[in-house]
C-alpha cells in the first residue's frame, strides 16, 4: 500500500455534486493498493498513520498524532499512486490492485483507523471525486507499506 498523507485544517470531498466526507482539523489519506498487499500491509498503514506525529505540541515541535489532537481523516482511495512513469510519458497502472482487492483493503484500512478511535470520512470508491485540501503548513509524507521509500 501506499499513501500520500496530509495534514489539514479541512478538507471535503464531493462526488457528482454532494459532499460525500468532510473533516475538519486531520488528516487526508490519498491510499493506493498494489496487487501484492495483504491484510498486514492495511494493518501497517493504518498503525502508521493514526500514529504518525506531525501535528506541533505546545513548544512547536511535531510531537502529536492525529489521535493526540483528536484530529479526523478523510480516506480516499487512489490506484493512480501507483503509476508508473519511467518508460514513455503515459502512466502504467499494471501495479495498482484489481477493483475487488483494492477495495476490500481500502475498507480494512478505513475499519482499522476506526478501531483506533478515530473518526474517518471517506469518498466513494472508484467514482469521480472532488477532493478539497487545505494543507496545513504545508505538511505531506508519502508512506509505502513495502517500505520502499
Amino acid at each position: 500500500m501506499r499513501a500520500v498523507v496530509q495534514r489539514v485544517i479541512k478538507s471535503d470531498v464531493t462526488v457528482e455534486g454532494k459532499i460525500t466526507g468532510t473533516i475538519e482539523k486531520g488528516l487526508v489519506v490519498l491510499l493506493g493498493v498494489e496487487e501484492e498487499d495483504k491484510e498486514a500491509d492495511a494493518v501497517y498503514m493504518a498503525e502508521k498513520i493514526a500514529g504518525l506525529r506531525i501535528f506541533e505540541d505546545g513548544e512547536g515541535k511535531m510531537n502529536l498524532s492525529v489521535k493526540d489532537i483528536n484530529g479526523e481523516i478523510l480516506a480516499v482511495s487512489q490506484f493512480t499512486l501507483f503509476g508508473d512513469c519511467r518508460k514513455g510519458k503515459r502512466p502504467s497502472f499494471i501495479k495498482a490492485a484489481r477493483p475487488e482487492q483494492a477495495n476490500a483493503l481500502y475498507r480494512r484500512f478505513v475499519d482499522l483507523c476506526g478501531e483506533q478511535g478515530l473518526h474517518v470520512e471517506e469518498g466513494i470508491f472508484q467514482a469521480e471525486m472532488l477532493v478539497r485540501i487545505h494543507n496545513d503548513g504545508p505538511v505531506t509524507i508519502l508512506i509505502d507499506s513495502k517500505k520502499v521509500f
